[in-house]
């Protein structure tokens, strides 16, 4: 599958995936630092964004996504930085296909199994009805019992079109269907050699201490730095400090 793409700048590539519910866009500011420098693209992952919907999201199967999609750019090796589902995708990227992987970030995610309610977020998303009068704090109500955050549910109603025309931009029976595959993870052959840096947020508790050790039986070169004053959500919680790691990160990529 051919993944929408917003590309930007000259020079040696460098690829953002984004997570769950997200978007190419959520990694804008980051993007805009990089493209003086590098030739930077942004993708939306399938059932995402502006990306095609199709059943299926096994993160061989979105690596492979990747991976075709760089190629149709005339791309066959970058840095690439993947967020929680994308950081999934970009590992299993790396593992699969490690010539095409010059540098990887892997942006607060392990590659191990997680039980996070993403089917109770989006069984609650489902049910918002596709009314053409339906007010966007009507929507937010909707998803409170199962997404208690307010910054959460603004974030997954980006995705929501209101107006005469509404319904989800995402592929959200696709996702729904998916959320065990996204929140599992799939042995691959391995190990990755290659420069790798995993990034957790400060007051996250998605990587735990005993991750380590997996991380680094698939990943040897693997180094690990956590961003204070954030949780999950790395490069929103604290721009400035997730800038500052990926500038150090792209430093040595040549």
């Amino acid at each position: 599958m051919i993944l929408h793409a917003i590309e930007t700048g000259e020079g040696l590539p460098v690829v953002f995936l984004h997570g769950l519910f997200g978007m190419a866009r959520n990694f804008g500011s980051a993007q805009r630092a990089l493209a003086p420098r590098f030739r930077v693209l942004a993708l939306d992952m399938r059932n995402h964004g502006s990306s095609p919907h199709q059943a299926g999201m096994t993160y061989p199967e979105m690596a492979a996504d990747v991976r075709e999609t760089l190629l149709a750019h005339g791309i066959e090796r970058a840095a690439v930085v993947g967020h929680s589902m994308g950081g999934k995708t970009a590992m299993a990227l790396a593992l699969r296909w490690p010539d095409m992987v010059a540098r990887l970030l892997v942006s607060d995610i392990a590659p191990v199994a997680y039980e996070h309610g993403n089917d109770r977020i989006a069984s609650a998303m489902l049910r918002i009805p596709l009314r053409p009068d339906l007010t966007r704090a009507e929507a937010d109500a909707l998803l409170r019992d199962a997404v208690p955050a307010p910054s959460i549910r603004a974030f997954l109603l980006q995705n929501f079109r209101f107006g005469p025309n509404p319904g989800w931009r995402i592929g959200l029976p696709e996702i729904a269907a998916a959320i065990p595959d996204l929140e599992g993870w799939v042995e691959l052959p391995g190990p990755y050699q290659g420069p790798s840096l995993f990034v957790t947020g400060a007051e996250s508790h998605y990587v735990k201490p005993q991750d380590r050790p997996i991380i680094k039986a698939l990943f040897p070169s693997a180094r690990f730095v956590a961003v204070k004053n954030a949780g999950h959500w790395v490069h929103a919680d604290n721009p400035a400090g997730f800038q500052s790691v990926l500038e150090a990160f792209v430093a040595g990529y040549g």
